[in-house]
């Protein structure tokens, strides 16, 4: 639980009553590789933050998932506009590793967003971040070639490689794993 704090220290420190009180609504989750965290059609209950493991967010199709997100150790993970809208997800997440999740409901964040002194000023500048993840990843899709995705992908994220499968990286890129392949050809 430490590195949750040192996270949200970072955003905006909380004194220790505020950290007792939303420590207390978090609950800790251990996850199998390729558990769905969240189904295509459910409704996003929780916000969660990875203590360990990687994540990805996904539409599921017959012939090829479209992968759209990766998270990490120490970010925070959900279907973030199903949490908010309380409506049913259009797409899925699921582990790709073993995973332990800190995750608080919906209905306890509201009560440390009524609580405490900073509750919402995280939460503010939480949305914020994700808000310029997705931005980024847009403008890429946009502007740049799919070998300058790929070159720009593991500059930001260097640890991408070891851990998730390449079809699902070809598919966050927009390509295909053929396309990845020769591109990857082509800078080896």
């Amino acid at each position: 639980m430490d590195e949750i704090r040192k996270y949200i220290d970072n955003i905006s420190p909380m004194t220790d009553s505020d950290w007792t009180f939303f420590a207390s609504k978090l609950q800790k989750v251990e996850l199998e590789k390729n558990t769905i965290i969240l189904e295509i059609g459910k409704t996003e209950k929780y916000l969660s933050f990875i203590s360990k493991g990687v994540v990805r967010l996904y539409i599921p199709r017959v012939e090829s998932d479209l992968t759209f997100g990766f998270l990490f150790d120490n970010e925070f993970v959900t279907a973030y506009d199903s949490f908010l809208t309380q409506s049913p997800s259009e797409y899925q997440i699921e582990t790709l590793t073993e995973t332990s999740l800190w995750r608080i409901s919906n209905n306890d964040l509201q009560e440390v967003y009524n609580s405490t002194n900073n509750g919402n000023i995280i939460g503010r500048k939480m949305a914020e971040k994700m808000f310029l993840i997705k931005s980024k990843r847009e403008l890429s899709l946009l502007n740049r070639s799919a070998e300058e995705r790929y070159l720009d992908l593991f500059s930001d994220r260097p640890n991408l490689l070891q851990q998730i499968p390449l079809k699902y990286i070809a598919s966050y890129i927009g390509i295909t794993p053929q396309a990845l392949s020769r591109i990857r050809k082509r800078i080896n």
